[in-house]
């Protein structure tokens, strides 16, 4: 089967699920984005404060007499080698999403991508050789003409990852991990039949919030 973009009622009835075809999930899809990213930060960022400072806490010079401003410790902030006032210090930026406010933005992302004609369905993603010349030939082949892409296969094989290492506007994800983040970030999104098959047990899937 050659490479097909997949209509909304395709993808509907591939999925087993209506699509959203209305502003519904447009909230779900920015919670859940913001939150994919705020997990992935590290929080290590840290700046220390006056009383971290190694400095002395003796007085530098005497308050009066000197003509010189007063000061009272070389740690001050307003001293160059001074403490940081109200810096950045170690902290946790994960937030908790409910499952089904992530189910709502896997499928608001995915119908709004389908709309848009972004989704292509290919029969099989399999590279034999595991070479990327023969991964961009694939690529052409299904007719690839955009900046990046997404290939979302059931389980992908070894020599498919090996062929795509190499190439740097290309990703691969499995659908069980698929996220709203990832169907929003990439030009295209190359989906097998099998693929289609488990986002759309996902999408199917009564969830408790969580």
């Amino acid at each position: 089967m050659a490479a097909k973009t997949l209509s909304f009622d395709e993808a509907s009835k591939a999925l087993k699920v209506d699509l959203i075809s209305n502003r519904k999930g447009t909230q779900a899809v920015h919670e859940t984005v913001v939150a994919l990213r705020a997990n992935r930060r590290a929080g290590t960022h840290c700046t220390k404060t006056k009383g971290d400072v190694q400095k002395s806490g003796s007085k530098p010079w005497r308050q009066k007499g000197t003509g010189r401003a007063r000061a009272g410790y070389a740690a001050s902030p307003i001293w160059r080698g001074g403490g940081v006032v109200f810096g950045p210090k170690p902290r946790d930026y994960s937030k908790v999403t409910p499952k089904k406010v992530r189910q709502l933005a896997l499928k608001k992302a995915f119908s709004e991508r389908v709309k848009s004609g972004d989704v292509i369905l290919v029969e099989s993603m399999d590279i034999p050789t595991g070479k990327t010349k023969d991964f961009v030939a694939w690529l052409k082949a299904n007719d690839f003409a955009q900046k990046t892409a997404l290939l979302v296969n059931a389980e992908h094989t070894e020599t498919l990852l090996r062929a795509s290492d190499n190439v740097p506007y290309v990703a691969t994800v499995r659908a069980a991990e698929l996220n709203a983040e990832h169907v929003l970030r990439y030009s295209k999104l190359y989906v097998t039949p099998q693929a289609l098959e488990i986002i759309g047990t996902r999408l199917q899937t009564k969830v408790k919030n969580s």
